[in-house]
């Protein structure tokens, strides 16, 4: 008798019984880590312009857990005088700062509910985000480098500039009372918009002087009433095919990703963590809030990434964690700090090869492969630090407790046998309560799991062996290619700051590796030298037969600096006609 195969479904264990995790309420993890750690140093932020050499010449904020509860609490004060109340939507359109942190944290301790904006936004595409997300309150700096919150919210909606504070009436944001400004911390240029002479938009000291108004013991009522399953916050998509789509996550989305870091990342000292990338993504605000207060340490800030500043901070500050992207590391590499830079103090760094190749730097620290998405607020799997098995690139580690995953056929939707590929489905604590907009029928299929669109199996370890976005793999000669690993791999090349593989048509191959890349400013990158290097680290078939170099404003980006993989397809297309015409 035959015995069946194995279906590709596995089931974690219990999130009961992951060790570490604790409160799951946004108010409940700030009042754990508070009451651990609450004279120790939370968050830092340095103010000022920068020296030639990217050192700050301002002021520095430091905050301990106790200021960060205070300041939270101060915030959800000023909310509950304002009219916010029960799943209220808060916006928050910040760079990373202090300010942002007391935002994010004040809308949950007033049982509200964040809705983060990215700072890179258009004027198309934030007309589109405030009119899905119904926000009422909206807490925002006026400027961030050239752009113009304040004139791009009254060019966007002209009642702002005849209404009076807090009675905003708009027909094209129907749930928008209140605009709250914070002075710009990177701006640069003359201002279009003068927010003093707008009576609607209000400064945040004045908002700030209404928390007086509500005592402490109405915020810790309200956060007593919050809890894991209730709304935490939304975010938006990243765009690379069409406009941004809201994703509502729970609170425990929030806070179990929070906790696990520390575990799986084996952190037994105060982690000092930073980031250049917005906290309006899911991966950098779970990352570095859970890292640094989940341990102790502290968040360091750097509103928006800049290499000489970061590796200034990373020095000053003894970051001992950076969380980022290869391409943020080449323009490290590529700064004239480099060279005398002190950054012995850094021990996990994210894809960080080409850090490590500073002599100051000692870590050895192997980043345990991991896979997420927005839709489960940052990872649903991953290894351990020091798991053996971590050695394979393609193997994105264990199904993290809590989740149950299937690998369907993504035509028929059918479970496929142990091993076989398909389409990753996911369920769990930490993915999302759905799409603004969309019915649960529309989001899940009939069982709840989301469909990722990404492609991978599974094998009986409940391992998730990730092969990339379904449309995005690289049919050639027979074999798949994760446009992904290669780029990973190019990524860790000196003189790379982006890169995006792509298929291109070929008559014998179906589709043909094609390596596009924009060098760092100043950079010369051969192409026989990038495939020599490039054979070294992949098997034949991923190694890309062209490499394609293009200048930075040929890259088509979304506002979050991810590539749309489908207009480089395109381009590269063209380019390679062009040469064999």
């Amino acid at each position: 008798m035959i015995k069946a195969q194995p279906l590709s479904l596995f089931h974690a264990m219990p999130l009961s019984e992951e060790e570490g995790i604790g409160a799951l309420s946004i108010p409940g993890y700030l009042r754990e880590v508070t009451q651990r750690y609450a004279a120790s140093e939370a968050v830092v932020m340095h103010y000022g312009k920068n020296s030639s050499d990217g050192a700050h010449t301002g002021d520095v904020l430091r905050w301990s857990y106790q200021d960060l509860w205070n300041e939270s609490v101060r915030v959800a004060k000023a909310l509950i005088a304002n009219g916010v109340t029960k799943d209220t939507r808060v916006g928050i359109l910040m760079t990373n700062r202090a300010e942002y942190l007391s935002a994010m944290f004040g809308a949950a301790l007033a049982g509200g509910v964040s809705v983060v904006f990215s700072t890179f936004s258009t004027p198309d595409e934030m007309k589109h985000l405030l009119s899905v997300s119904d926000v009422s309150v909206l807490l925002f700096e006026d400027q961030v480098l050239k752009k113009d919150f304040a004139a791009m919210l009254t060019e966007l909606e002209p009642a702002i500039l005849s209404a009076k504070a807090g009675t905003m009436s708009s027909e094209n944001f129907p749930f928008l009372k209140r605009l709250v400004y914070l002075d710009g911390v990177t701006k640069t240029g003359n201002a279009e918009c003068d927010v003093f002479a707008i009576e609607a938009i209000e400064s945040w000291d004045s908002f700030l002087q209404t928390a007086e108004l509500i005592s402490t013991e109405v915020v810790e009522a309200r956060a007593a009433k919050v809890h894991p399953s209730d709304a935490g916050a939304l975010f938006f998509s990243s765009g690379t095919t069409s406009l941004p789509k809201g994703i509502l996550h729970s609170q425990q989305a929030f806070t179990i990703q929070y906790w696990r870091w520390k575990r799986l990342w084996r952190l037994d000292q105060p982690a000092r963590s930073w980031t250049g990338n917005g906290f309006f993504w899911s991966g950098p605000v779970s990352i570095i809030v859970g890292t640094a207060l989940s341990t102790g340490g502290a968040i360091i800030l750097q509103p928006l990434f800049d290499a000489d500043e970061a590796l200034a901070l990373i020095e000053k500050e003894k970051v001992s964690l950076m969380n980022g992207r290869p391409h943020q590391w080449a323009r490290m590499q590529a700064s004239p700090r480099w060279a005398q830079a002190d950054l012995s103090s850094l021990r996990q760094i994210t894809k960080g090869e080409l850090i490590m190749e500073h002599p100051t730097v000692t870590s050895t620290w192997e980043m345990p492969n991991a896979f997420g998405t927005t839709e489960t607020m940052s990872i649903l799997s991953s290894f351990v630090l020091g798991d053996p098995a971590n050695e394979d690139p393609r193997n994105f580690g264990a199904l993290l407790p809590g989740n149950i995953m299937k690998i369907v056929d993504p035509l028929i939707g059918n479970i496929v046998p142990m091993g076989e590929r398909g389409e990753v489905c996911i369920k769990g604590p930490t993915l999302m309560k759905g799409y603004l907009g969309k019915s649960p029928e529309e989001t899940f299929d009939e069982d709840g799991y989301y469909r990722t669109g990404d492609g991978g199996y599974i094998d009986e370890n409940g391992h998730l062996f990730w092969e990339g976005r379904l449309n995005d793999i690289i049919k050639t000669g027979g074999a798949n290619v994760s446009p992904e690993e290669v780029d990973t791999v190019i990524g860790n090349y000196p003189g790379v700051k982006r890169s995006q593989t792509v298929g291109v048509p070929h008559e014998t191959l179906s589709e043909m590796v094609v390596a596009c890349i924009v060098p760092v400013d100043g950079a010369t990158l051969d192409e026989e030298e990038m495939i020599a290097f490039l054979k070294q680290k992949l098997a034949s078939f991923k190694v890309p037969r062209k490499v394609l170099f293009f200048a930075e404003d040929e890259f088509s980006l979304t506002g979050n600096e991810k590539v749309k993989a489908s207009d480089i397809r395109q381009m590269a297309t063209e380019r390679l006609a062009a040469v064999t015409q």
